[in-house]
């Protein structure tokens, strides 16, 4: 897909991207919130595209096969194999293969939805924040405004070690942004302030 296409697809539908970008975008954890419809990463695809954010979203290896490989891998998506490996035969999870990816990969942002579904919940997935620390990569706020129709990278956190005060900041960011379905949308009461 072309830039302009995808341009012309978010202006068709009323939506406008944020124009500050921040630098760290090309090598991070982003987060994709609220996630409140099947709608998000159709707006979000496109407006990472248009931004030049190398998005990329981890899924199960399963769903990587014939057919769906054919759609899911040009949309960003990265296999996550978690079968057991080494002498161990352990299975390694899913925060530390997120990490090994952006160690890997010197151009490259995990998106992630740390709701975990789009049915409201009030308490997040923090894998994310253990995978950026562990890869020591910063996590950037990406967002989509239903609201206002519009799509961006609203900053960026560093992770400290400290997650209570790393996910406040997180909250109080995404305290103001409306879904697609606001009702659906929860902040993480444990650091919600």
């Amino acid at each position: 897909m072309g830039k302009r296409l995808a341009e012309f697809l978010l202006g068709l539908s009323g939506w406008r991207l944020n124009p500050s970008v921040p630098e760290e975008v090309s090598h991070c954890v982003i987060i994709a919130a609220p996630h409140t419809s099947n709608w998000d990463i159709y707006y979000a695809r496109l407006g990472f595209y248009v931004m030049g954010v190398p998005l990329k979203f981890t899924i199960k290896r399963e769903w990587m096969r014939f057919p769906l490989n054919l759609i899911i891998g040009p949309l960003g998506g990265l296999a996550i194999d978690r079968r057991p490996r080494g002498a161990s035969g352990e299975r390694p999870s899913y925060t530390q293969l997120m990490a090994e990816l952006l160690e890997k990969h010197d151009k490259i942002a995990i998106m992630v939805t740390p709701e975990g579904t789009r049915a409201k919940r009030d308490k997040w997935k923090t894998g994310f924040y253990y995978a950026a620390l562990q890869a020591k990569a910063p996590i950037c706020l990406g967002y989509l405004d239903y609201v206002k129709k519009e799509a961006g990278v609203g900053g960026t956190v560093y992770p400290s070690g400290d997650i209570e005060a790393d996910l406040k900041k997180i909250m109080d960011f995404y305290k103001d942004i409306s879904g697609k379905h606001p009702e659906q949308f929860a902040l993480d009461q444990r650091y919600a302030g």
